[in-house]
């Protein structure tokens, strides 16, 4: 049906209506670069003497297992210290000691922030910000668990020795760029399916 739009109709509608963003490889970066960090951080698996310890300490069963920062119930185990900032390991890995409870909402909102400093934020979803009542028994509580464990960073370039772990990184460099070279040959591709599309 056609018709004819004044200016204003035609604002509206352009308004109303979104075209999903075109999906690059190159926008997939950071996940590439997350890939490659968390492909060499080691996973220590708990025994469950050690998982009992941990709901013990954080005052929970594990029948109700809440999230350790606001008390919703808990959908996973969040890193309480980051294992990844600047594009880099922190030297942090997957154990016990540095691990808790954690609701989605408080652990996308964390990120790889300092725990105590976010708790107490008015980021957005920080139980602070969300009024958690009991906020302070919960950084006290935390606190007493990063005691329980101390938690060393790994100096994984010693442990690997410094020209492995260089070429580690240089693969992550030569793998973004070969999805720059990919994402223009698509690019091509991209068009020219679009203009056989309006043709046809």
């Amino acid at each position: 049906m056609s018709r004819d739009l004044t200016k204003e109709q035609e604002r509206l509608l352009r308004t109303a209506f979104r075209m999903p963003a075109v999906q690059t490889m190159v926008s997939r970066k950071s996940s590439i670069t997350n890939a490659f960090v968390n492909a060499i951080i080691p996973v220590i698996e708990p025994t469950a003497h050690e998982i009992a310890d941990a709901l013990e300490l954080l005052e929970m069963s594990p029948d109700d297992v809440r999230c350790s920062y606001c008390g919703d119930p808990a959908t996973e185990w969040d890193h309480l210290r980051p294992l990844v900032v600047g594009r880099r390991p922190t030297g942090f890995i997957s154990e016990i000691g540095n691990l808790v409870p954690s609701c989605g909402k408080c652990n996308q909102s964390k990120g790889n922030k300092d725990w105590e400093a976010w708790i107490r934020s008015t980021a957005p979803l920080a139980p602070a910000r969300r009024g958690v009542a009991d906020l302070e028994h919960r950084i006290q509580r935390l606190r007493a668990y990063a005691l329980w464990r101390p938690v060393e960073p790994v100096d994984f370039a010693a442990m690997v020795g410094p020209e492995h772990y260089a070429e580690h990184w240089h693969r992550l460099e030569r793998a973004i760029d070969y999805m720059k070279e990919c994402q223009v040959f698509a690019d091509t591709l991209r068009a020219t399916i679009a203009a056989a599309h309006r043709k046809g």
